[in-house]
């Protein structure tokens, strides 16, 4: 049996019950009974629910055998595990800023001063390699009103697209460190549960680059087939198969980046191309 803690509450846990739905983990149907550890479809495999700052030791001790989590959780916690994947999900950065009404340009300016967080450890490490020496005021939400309440002078706290941040009047001093959801694994179990964690792996990968990509298929007179092929790179080039067709036609199928498509099927009619079918693509395995 493999355990996979992932996130029961917070910002990423949705995008992760997606990302592990169309891995082809499925969970008992939605209305039914959601256990602290429930299984899913595989009998082989079963999904912990946990909160996200705890699943890097609940990974590290073995109580779960992979997890998905932040990658600034699991700095934070410095647990010993191995880093799998990165889910590309849930990206941030975790960010120093300060009111900006406030004469702070640099983190060394804040030499002797306060700085609140929810990340101790990444907090105390940045600033030690600077050389500047802070006093940590450890909060548990809000860190953004702090400076505003005289309770710190700044801020060390994850910021995605930085509206929180202006909306209470802050100012980004410095970045910390990126972050974004990654899958991580049990050193031990890595060895003793190794088949069947390739698999998971393998299952979340395939999602993962699948993401952004549409399957194009269409029809092609052979007249046309290298005007539409230069247009049609793919990720090896577009396969071309023979139609049954008084017309002279080929197929022509390639995966192509969706944001390309809305151009793309304007040239591709000029090129010459009919019947084309997009569609997208759940999981793509290399």
């Amino acid at each position: 049996m493999v355990r996979l803690a992932i996130p029961n509450k917070g910002r990423i846990a949705a995008p992760i019950m997606e990302l592990v739905e169309k891995s082809g983990l499925h969970l008992p149907e939605a209305g039914s009974e959601r256990r602290l550890i429930t299984k899913t479809l595989d009998p082989h495999v079963e999904i912990l629910f946990a909160r996200p700052a705890d699943i890097p030791e609940y990974v590290a001790t073995g109580a779960a055998d992979l997890g998905i989590t932040g990658r600034d959780m699991v700095l934070e916690r410095g647990s010993d595990v191995k880093d799998l994947l990165d889910l590309q999900i849930g990206r941030a950065k975790l960010v120093l800023a300060a009111r900006e009404d406030s004469g702070i340009s640099s983190a060394r300016d804040l030499e002797g001063a306060k700085v609140a967080t929810e990340f101790p450890v990444i907090t105390k490490n940045f600033f030690r390699k600077l050389g500047v020496s802070v006093i940590i005021v450890l909060v548990g939400g809000a860190c953004e009103a702090t400076p505003h309440l005289g309770i710190a002078d700044a801020i060390v706290d994850l910021s995605s697209s930085g509206t929180t941040l202006k909306t209470n009047r802050l100012r980004v001093i410095a970045d910390v460190l990126e972050t974004s959801t990654h899958l991580i694994a049990n050193k031990k179990s890595l060895r003793t549960k190794k088949e069947k964690i390739d698999e998971i792996l393998l299952a979340l990968e395939s999602v993962v680059r699948a993401r952004g990509q549409c399957y194009l298929m269409m029809n092609v007179k052979r007249s046309s087939l290298d005007t539409v092929r230069n247009l049609l790179p793919g990720l090896s080039g577009p396969t071309v198969m023979d139609v049954a067709s008084a017309e002279d036609l080929v197929a022509v199928h390639a995966v192509v980046n969706e944001e390309r498509v809305y151009a793309l099927i304007n040239a591709l009619k000029r090129a010459g191309a009919k019947d084309i079918l997009v569609m997208a693509i759940q999981r793509m395995i290399r």
